[in-house]
């Protein structure tokens, strides 16, 4: 009852001052990137009007030029956009790959001192050695098509989700596995119902860094092994080959703007799953 009353006593906020908090509040989250941005275009347009002479203006065209000349012609837009698509896919299709193979590797490796002293090493080895390095056997091994850069994305993105979800079964708190301990919970309840969900904010860390990193292997992929549809990453071959200085830095930030869409989707799903209760996703 006193609360109540406490509660009756306390004025509410009127509508006008939540909708301006919240206003200001939007405000600050955006003015940090507004500011970057206007900064980054200040600059590109500094080195490309004031340090590059006229004649080689080509190497850095100023963004208005990238823009007219490229992003805004439609059949240029039309082809980046296909061969986004076929990136976006093969990206995609890696990251699942990556993300069901690194928890599964994961979860063995904590079940099992033996097999993370075998696997572990291995795991880092993968992640020590240039992608560049075994592209060609990758080429010899499964050809030039979409299962190779599939293979490049899974190559790059594994780790970071083997890392992290191990490093979250680890970090399970003493007292809880006691207490699973004495109420004699078996290896695989003690799994589901203790470890998985203790790993996951970690294990979503892993799958968000992951999720840039396919990615970047979908695009060198796309490089490498041409067969097939082309993707973005080859468009940024054929550009460079042919100095279309506008289409290359056209293509370049149409595949930036699908990694940081790629991220963000990935950040919001580690703000709805674990929001509430861990601050990794504040």
């Amino acid at each position: 009852m006193v609360s109540i009353a406490a509660r009756a006593v306390i004025p509410a906020k009127p509508e006008t001052e939540l909708s301006t908090a919240r206003v200001r509040k939007i405000a600050k989250t955006l003015a940090a990137p507004a500011i970057s941005i206007t900064l980054a275009l200040a600059a590109w347009y500094a080195v490309s009007m004031l340090v590059l002479s006229e004649g080689r203006r080509f190497l850095l065209p100023p963004p208005h030029v990238v823009f007219t000349e490229s992003l805004a012609d439609p059949k240029k837009l039309e082809v980046m956009g296909e061969a986004l698509a076929v990136t976006a896919r093969v990206a995609l299709t890696g990251l699942l790959i990556s993300a069901v193979l690194g928890v599964a590797i994961a979860v063995l490796m904590s079940q099992a001192k033996p097999i993370e002293n075998v696997v572990y090493p291995y795991a880092v080895v993968l992640q020590a050695i240039p992608v560049l390095a075994v592209v060609p056997l990758i080429g010899l091994w499964l050809g030039y098509g979409f299962a190779a850069r599939t293979t490049v994305c899974v190559l790059i993105a594994i780790h970071p989700i083997i890392a992290m979800t191990l490093f979250g079964i680890k970090s399970v708190d003493a007292n809880l596995r006691e207490l699973f301990t004495l109420g004699r919970a078996g290896r695989l309840r003690r799994l589901w119902s203790l470890q998985l969900p203790a790993a996951l904010p970690s294990t979503l860390t892993g799958l968000r860094t992951a999720a840039g990193l396919s990615v970047t292997g979908a695009i060198i992929g796309d490089m490498f092994f041409a067969q097939g549809k082309p993707g973005i990453g080859t468009l940024l071959d054929t550009y460079r080959a042919r100095l279309q200085s506008e289409d290359l830095i056209g293509a370049l930030l149409l595949a930036a703007l699908f990694g940081v869409l790629v991220f963000t989707v990935f950040t919001l799903i580690q703000t709805v799953s674990v929001g509430r209760w861990h601050d990794s996703a504040h």
